[in-house]
């Protein structure tokens, strides 16, 4: 009892300072890495200290360092996390959802064998664990495996109708084969199941500016910048269907806000100089 109230604080401790959206558990094995965005004060001193309170307290307790491992990941702090999921995985070698959160964590540096190693782990541990296949499924697309990648989206999907980032993958493959209708489809269904997801309305709309429909276009890119703000690939696009409009002075503002934010995005430099505005 004393061990659940303490992993139960430790959980509300990273939820409650970041906000209950940036944060989730699943099941009893503790926080989902995937769904929290970057943010260096989770790893604050505050944090971990009381996060590593807990592991003082109950040092066999894999939960406990699965939560931390995920501060330190949503931190960016990676090499502690991924000693902190091993430590966990190592106590109790069944916590599929440590083995996933450091498979994100390899993702994000670049460690893919690795990342798919640990996603496999997790899947053979919870075949029903919905958030493993979309995290594999993204590895697949991006190695260009597209059959192996549908099949995970397809099985996250089947898992939980709900996954709105199982579409918004999905809808990526698509999109990448020219099926734009499709593509237009599965991002509307991903902004339906979450309509606070930037990327989605960006897809939608590069999808729409490949069909020709350039207001659609124009309409999900101002979506996806009044959702994210810092994104230069957002501004850019918006400022491309500005221009593809007529909307020139809005169009150039755009794509400059664009490339202040990423001077080396080229496509806002290639849009620019389209522009005369090099």
């Amino acid at each position: 009892m004393q061990r659940n109230l303490a992993v139960a604080k430790a959980v509300i401790l990273i939820c409650g300072t970041l906000g209950l959206a940036a944060c989730t558990t699943t099941e009893e094995g503790g926080a989902d890495l995937e769904r929290v965005t970057l943010n260096p004060n989770a790893a604050s001193p505050a944090n971990i200290s009381s996060l590593s309170e807990v592991i003082a307290r109950n040092p066999s307790d894999a939960t406990a360092y699965n939560i931390r491992g995920t501060a330190y990941g949503q931190a960016g702090r990676y090499s502690e996390a991924i000693q902190d999921f091993t430590t966990a995985v190592q106590i109790d070698p069944s916590l599929y959802q440590a083995y996933a959160n450091r498979g994100l964590v390899y993702r994000r540096t670049g460690q893919a064998n690795l990342a798919l190693a640990d996603y496999n782990r997790a899947i053979q541990l919870n075949p029903q664990y919905g958030a493993a296949y979309r995290q594999r499924g993204a590895i697949y697309r991006q190695m260009g495996r597209t059959d192996l990648a549908l099949a995970d989206f397809n099985a996250a999907i089947g898992i939980s109708s709900s996954d709105a980032g199982a579409y918004y993958n999905r809808a990526l493959i698509y999109q990448s084969q020219n099926q734009h209708e499709s593509a237009i489809a599965e991002f509307t269904t991903a902004m339906a199941l979450d309509p606070n997801l930037p990327d989605a309305f960006n897809g939608r709309g590069q999808s729409e500016l490949a069909l020709g429909r350039d207001q659609e276009a124009l309409l999900d890119f101002a979506a996806a910048v009044n959702r994210n703000k810092e994104s230069a690939v957002f501004w850019t696009n918006l400022g491309i269907a500005q221009l593809r409009l007529g909307q020139r002075e809005a169009g150039i503002a755009s794509v400059r806000r664009g490339a202040s934010l990423d001077p080396k995005y080229r496509p806002a430099q290639q849009a620019l100089a389209s522009a005369g505005q090099v």
